[in-house]
């Protein structure tokens, strides 16, 4: 099955419905399978006393607050539906992450597919309990966990009866700093729970994309906009269109590369055998009795005659025929 890639455009529409539309049409004009925003009524996620991060205050300033920020670039509940509307008239997946229990009631009703549940929500009790109560696939990003965080989550959401889950490994840092993003702990997720395992990118470029791929993720999200110099919290940190079109096409052929696991000769290189490989051939002219020696015989391309793994069973037979100088021999 081919990786299955999200195009996160998340807020990066700054508010504007006409804005997501143009991020739904780059995330299908770049080949991703799903574009995912975010859905919440911020004054349910962020309490007025809440900091923003690092990134955001670098950004978008400190005179406002993260509720303040959050309020002025979320797109309504309407918006989202009419989104949703345009999303499946130009023949991509819409997707969107609820931060708040009304905003899963309200992605329910609109007909969600499966849940993505962000790094921050992972220690969410009653949240995994209302996503698993829809017995809906779950996609369960694991950016600031401990183990033993993911296991509880986990527990909640199976015992919960959610449908099938897949861990995204991920950090939070945006832009996450390349030594940061330790793509082997996803072989560390797989060994420790058993589950399909796949990467959210929060790195600059594409390359830890690339390599996801060829450790195996089977999901591939990465933030995306319109235009870096936007203003806003993440466009810094997320890919250009033609980014992301260079990212998708780089999954895609990683994809091809990776083959089928089996060692066994290609169609491609089966044609090259008679010309890289050797054969014994005679040294110089043998006339006919003259048994085969070291002195007579030598190992040259083309590879279309005695393979030279037969050399000493060769060695000591008596040629049948004349072989001129460069002729395979022939027993």
């Amino acid at each position: 099955m081919s990786i299955l890639i999200i195009a996160e455009a998340g807020v990066n529409h700054n508010g504007s419905l006409a804005m997501a539309k143009q991020l739904a049409d780059a995330a299908k004009a770049a080949g991703a399978d799903i574009v995912k925003f975010q859905t919440a009524k911020p004054e349910l996620v962020i309490s007025r006393f809440a900091e923003k991060a690092e990134y955001q205050k670098a950004e978008t300033g400190e005179a406002e607050s993260q509720l303040e920020m959050c309020k002025r670039i979320h797109l309504t509940f309407d918006e989202h539906a009419r989104l949703k509307e345009y999303c499946d008239s130009i023949g991509i997946a819409y997707l969107s992450t609820p931060f708040d229990l009304d905003s899963i009631d309200f992605l329910e009703q609109l007909g969600t597919p499966l849940w993505k549940v962000p790094s921050g929500e992972i220690t969410n009790l009653p949240y995994l309990e209302k996503i698993a109560a829809t017995k809906k696939p779950v996609i369960l990003s694991t950016g600031m966990s401990m183990l033993s965080e993911i296991e509880d989550a986990l527990s909640v959401l199976e015992d919960g009866g959610a449908g099938p889950i897949t861990l995204l490994h991920c950090n939070t840092e945006y832009p996450t700093p390349i030594e940061d993003a330790n793509l082997l702990a996803m072989q560390d997720l797989r060994e420790q729970f058993g589950l399909p395992v796949g990467y959210s990118d929060h790195t600059a470029g594409i390359e830890a994309d690339i390599a996801a791929a060829a450790l195996g993720a089977v999901v591939i999200e990465k933030h995306f906009t319109l235009d870096k110099a936007l203003p806003g919290p993440d466009h810094k940190a997320s890919l250009s269109p033609e980014e992301l079109a260079a990212m998708v096409a780089g999954v895609r052929k990683t994809e091809l590369a990776l083959g089928d696991g089996r060692k066994h000769v290609t169609k491609s290189e089966a044609k090259n055998k008679p010309i890289a490989r050797k054969s014994i051939l005679a040294k110089r002219d043998i006339k006919k009795g003259e048994a085969f020696t070291q002195e007579n015989l030598t190992v040259k391309r083309p590879g279309d005659g005695i393979s030279p793994m037969r050399w000493y069973e060769v060695l000591g037979k008596t040629a049948k025929r004349d072989f001129a100088e460069d002729e395979k021999i022939e027993l």
